[in-house]
């Protein structure tokens, strides 16, 4: 029995190891941030975000066409700005405005990634639309996995015309505890992004998107956060996985459903 309780003594070990691994580096984890600047899209302009905080950050912008609402894009935790203007080309071709946010730490930017910092990149972003004349009933969020945290907490503190959230989780812990079953993740982070405590505060249209196939971030979250709230409509996309900002099908039904916003009473 002695060969079991020296095997049973390292996978503890490990067990161990693991869990103070994840606790200690958890923020790489979480932001693999790319580091090479972006090439500029063409068709867009370079624009500086200046954030509460005193960082400037590299951005992205499209101005609309006369009547299209513009967009602000919050990309995903790997995200880069080349790959924003894939998944907002639907939008680009319609003539609607974009500003892609490039977040503090991503893309040659300053600063180190984190929620609040996040939350301040938001901020900066919609203050500098506001800058350039706009009203928050001109602007509509459109967030993809993590960055949906930022959009939702933007959404909160803003009030845009409206929210579009892609491959969206409840919460971070809910989403790491999806992934890491065998783990108690969900007591490890600690970051929040806790969509789920805040979309039911919101009072405005809601677009929620998801993917069948996402093991990523498991298609159930988008359809937890779409029962929370009267104000979301929810799209299924059979087959998709968590690269579905990308897909042209979303990219189109998510353009249309934008545009419908005009045609209400």
């Amino acid at each position: 029995m002695k060969w079991l309780k020296n095997a049973l003594i390292m996978v503890a070990t490990a067990y161990i190891a693991v869990l103070a691994i994840l606790w200690t580096f958890q923020s790489h984890f979480i932001y693999p941030a790319p580091q090479s600047p972006a090439a500029l899209t063409p068709g867009y302009g370079e624009v500086t975000l200046t954030t509460s905080d005193g960082l400037k950050l590299r951005s992205f912008y499209l101005a609309a066409e006369p009547d299209q609402p513009t967009i602000v894009y919050f990309h995903g935790n790997a995200g880069t700005l080349e790959a924003a203007s894939i998944s907002n080309a639907a939008f680009a071709e319609a003539g609607f405005g974009v500003l892609m946010v490039e977040y503090r730490g991503y893309g040659g930017n300053p600063g180190d990634p984190s929620e609040q910092g996040f939350y301040r990149d938001g901020d900066a972003a919609m203050r500098w639309l506001t800058d350039q004349g706009f009203t928050n009933d001109e602007i509509i969020v459109v967030a993809n996995s993590i960055g949906g945290g930022v959009g939702t907490e933007m959404a909160l503190r803003h009030d845009p015309a409206a929210l579009v959230l892609i491959a969206p989780f409840t919460s971070l812990p809910d989403a790491a505890q999806s992934n890491l079953w065998w783990l108690p993740a969900r007591s490890l982070v600690r970051e929040q992004y806790d969509n789920a405590g805040k979309i039911v505060r919101l009072d405005m249209p809601i677009l929620i998107q998801h993917g069948t196939n996402d093991f990523v971030v498991p298609y159930e979250h988008g359809q937890a956060l779409a029962r929370l709230t009267v104000h979301a409509e929810f799209q299924t996309f059979e087959g998709s996985g968590h690269g579905l900002s990308f897909a042209g099908r979303s990219q189109i039904a998510r353009r249309d459903w934008i545009l419908s916003l005009g045609n209400e009473p």
